[in-house]
């Protein structure tokens, strides 16, 4: 297999030289890039052609790459005569684009030349750089000719420097491939379902589809999908693995398989990226980059600390990527963002592929069939995406700017005012009506113009104001409100008529409060997706199926793969109360009903619980009232905003083999309803009180109107199927090994009826009703017994 290396990642790599400063960057989205560049592109003349591929093989130690990308835009007069464009846009004057950065735009369009005068015979190549300044339109044109044999020396002179990486790599990716064959899979044998899980991800990447698995708890999805991709990967089927998670504790869960497949000598590079502000050396915080140690010179250090992370470790991790950035004087974060060019396997958040704001960009602006995705829980997507591409801006953002600039004796504050008012008055007047008829929200399906125009003028006016006062006292508070308008900017690119427009006001503190709302990000994720040859997206709970492949991408298509259970479902019981009602209305008169329940269930066997609860309110209600009828059993709660230090002494308390029982009381759909692990005796029992319905809210209820119209499937998109899949992830908790037992009490009338008893999966079609107490105690009293006697029998 011929591998390729893009134009853009080629010149980067070479030509990057001198400081890091991310201020000087381009704040603009791929989307409005795209958008400048083809708007460009249109005005040109009848022999221009855009967006023109082009592609040089190069063979380098008995091995051939293919160098491709696509030139801006390529006019021609005659035969003879072309002219390459280069069209770059940033909001920076061209006057304060560094050196560096003009080396490497130049260095595209100069090797674009070189392969058109490889192609086409020529003896010149004419070279033109277009430069569009976003916050004023106006465009900069420089050109350059320049003969066959100066980019001819220019490209060789570019290949040179890179081909000890070239050689490198391939000699990485020989290796790697030699000793995946070599590799099995890393247990004596597969689970039940494991070997065809594993079978579908494999021939799903050969297909290059999506492939949407639902694979209950027990499954093993993490080894059954990450072994199949590395064996691809060895094949040379693709390239790079990105395996996405929503957490910490799955990301440590994909390296672990990284590390256990390694353990057989696998020779394969893999990374964790970490969030900035987590892997960010504590001394850097306050640091202006061009006062960091970390960030001057970066460029210039950055190979050699490639080179000796690279030839010295195989699984990059936070600590080891620490340990190599502090040795070489790098910035952590940005040294991971370089290293991951020689991964082979990525593994990272969501945000990386999916986020319009933070995507990564060096793999990400265009399609490369060489990537492949392994999406992780991914039905916590759903929610995560629409947060993505939704933004939202407040008066009460820029009255604290305002406030404090007003206040300020330092130069360069009164300029601040007069564009902070100009936002706060096209906010004002936004809220008017609402202020005018006395309610306080207002939606619509149309972009707000004026708050555009407002926050669009206001960001040119203080990216050129940091400029000039770079060390002004006001820097910090300014920067929350420019970023929050930026992204604003960003997603006012992307509004289309998946949005709708929220805006509150507040009379108690008179702040007026702007969202561009997403109901539907489903085209966004395709697009996402389509970046790379195909995905895995999987989960334990991703029911009902074609649910998920609409809302996450809706690609008709997309493939879908169930596994059963891999434990007997005797293993738990799965009891239904009927004779409880959870409705807000009706939760008082309800509650006895509610404690006696949650009685017969601890009570029956010494032990651990989880009680989940819908709200933090209800909850205290609920413990409240347990304790006091139970004054003898233990309990523990969950708090609001806990720390890590809170949440790891939280599940500390549920030991194995508990001298006595304790309840952990819970909120469903918070920390503790996924991504834990209370193995064994650890836990027996879980109680969930209500069907898990997201508070209503006019969001929600925007996004019900949204699909009501769409496919009249409004609540349930919108309330029943989040709500649904926040009761299986806590029930998941229960049964997480193959000799895990307990009791799950699902306590609300409305599990009984059709409407939910449907949604219910393979390993719920046991379930029980319960019509009393009484009835209920006898039920989990068998079921203990019923596990007593089987363990006297084994014995």
């Amino acid at each position: 297999m011929t591998t390729k290396i893009g134009v853009r990642e080629l010149v980067e790599f070479v030509l990057r030289s001198g400081d890091l400063n991310q201020r000087q960057g381009s704040q603009n989205t791929a989307l409005k890039g795209a958008q400048i560049h083809r708007r460009l592109q249109k005005q040109r003349g009848e022999n221009y052609e855009k967006e023109v591929y082009l592609k040089q093989s190069v063979t380098m130690s008995d091995q051939e790459y293919i160098i491709d990308g696509r030139a801006d835009g390529i006019s021609h007069t005659d035969d003879s005569h072309y002219t390459i464009e280069e069209i770059k846009t940033s909001d920076l004057e061209f006057s304060e684009v560094s050196e560096n950065m003009l080396r490497l735009y130049w260095g595209q369009a100069q090797v674009y030349g070189y392969i058109l005068a490889q192609q086409q015979d020529l003896a010149t190549v004419d070279l033109q750089l277009t430069y569009f300044q976003t916050t004023n339109e106006k465009v900069t044109t420089n050109k350059k000719e320049m003969s066959r044999a100066e980019l001819t020396e220019f490209f060789q002179q570019l290949i040179a420097e890179y081909e000890e990486w070239l050689v490198l790599r391939a000699q990485w990716r020989a290796q790697r491939n030699t000793t995946v064959k070599q590799i099995d899979f890393p247990f004596p044998a597969y689970r039940a379902g494991q070997r065809e899980l594993a079978v579908a991800v494999y021939k799903t990447i050969l297909l290059q589809k999506r492939l949407f698995v639902e694979a209950p708890t027990g499954t093993g999805k993490t080894i059954s999908t990450l072994f199949p991709a590395v064996k691809a990967l060895g094949e040379d089927k693709i390239q790079r693995v990105f395996y996405l998670t929503a957490k910490q504790s799955t990301r440590q869960v994909a390296e672990e398989a990284v590390a256990l497949l390694s353990q057989q000598g696998m020779q394969l590079k893999s990374i964790t990226l970490t969030a900035k502000d987590k892997i960010i050396f504590a001394e850097e915080v306050d640091l202006a980059p061009e006062k960091n140690p970390y960030m001057l010179g970066y460029y210039d250090r950055i190979k050699p600390a490639l080179r000796d992370l690279l030839t010295n470790e195989n699984q990059l991790m936070r600590p080891v990527i620490e340990r190599y950035a502090r040795k070489h004087t790098v910035d952590p974060f940005e040294f991971s963002l370089d290293a991951s060019l020689f991964a082979d396997v990525i593994i990272c958040d969501y945000n990386y592929l999916f986020d319009p704001i933070v995507y990564l960009q060096r793999f990400f602006s265009a399609p490369d069939k060489d990537n492949f995705f392994l999406v992780d829980e991914v039905h916590n997507l759903v929610s995560r995406s629409r947060d993505m591409y939704s933004a939202s801006v407040s008066s009460q953002t820029f009255q604290t700017v305002l406030q404090q600039a007003k206040e300020s004796t330092s130069a360069g504050s009164s300029a601040l005012e007069k564009t902070i008012r100009k936002v706060k008055r096209a906010l004002t007047k936004i809220s008017k009506p609402l202020r005018d008829a006395g309610v306080v929200e207002m939606t619509g399906q149309a972009p707000l113009g004026s708050v555009d125009e407002a926050l669009a003028d206001w960001v040119a006016k203080v990216h050129d104001w940091l400029g000039e006062y770079p060390d002004s006292p006001l820097v910090d508070t300014l920067l929350d409100a420019y970023f929050a308008s930026l992204t604003y900017l960003k997603i006012a690119d992307l509004y289309n008529e998946t949005y709708q427009s929220l805006v509150t006001y507040d009379s108690k503190s008179r702040q007026t409060t702007v969202k561009q709302l997403c109901l539907d990000p489903s085209a966004f994720l395709d697009r996402a997706l389509n970046l790379g040859a195909g995905a895995i997206l999987f989960s334990a709970t991703l029911s009902p199926l074609n649910y998920y492949q609409k809302v996450l991408g809706n690609n008709a298509d997309s493939l879908t793969f169930r596994l059963a259970s891999p434990f007997p479902p005797q293993h738990q019981a799965l009891l239904v109360t009927p004779y409880i009602q959870t409705t807000y209305r009706q939760r008082e008169q309800n509650l006895e009903r509610i404690i006696a329940s949650l009685g017969a269930l601890v009570n029956a066997k010494t032990g651990n619980y989880l009680i989940f609860l819908p709200s933090y309110s209800y909850l205290e209600t609920v413990h409240t009232a347990f304790q006091a009828a139970y004054p003898q059993v233990a309990t523990t709660t969950q708090a609001p905003q806990m720390n890590e230090l809170k949440r790891a002494e939280f599940l500390e308390r549920f030991v194995a083999q508990a001298p006595q029982t304790l309840v952990g009381f819970c909120v469903l759909g918070g920390i503790f309803s996924e991504g834990i692990d209370l193995k064994g005796e650890r836990l027996i029992g879980v109680a969930i009180v209500g069907v898990g319905l997201p508070g209503l809210s006019t969001e929600r209820d925007l996004v019900r109107d949204y699909f009501d119209a769409q496919q009249g499937t409004g609540f349930q998109y919108a309330y029943q199927l989040p709500g649904m899949n926040h009761v299986l992830q806590a029930a998941g908790r229960l049964i997480r090994g193959s000799h895990d037992v307990g009791v799950i009490l699902l306590l609300d009338q409305r599990f009984a009826s059709s409407r939910y008893t449907q949604l219910f999966p393979a390993h719920w079609q046991h379930f029980q009703r319960c019509y009393s107490v009484a009835q209920l105690t006898t039920q989990i009293d068998h079921f203990w017994q019923m596990v007593a006697a089987k363990n006297k029998a084994l014995d």
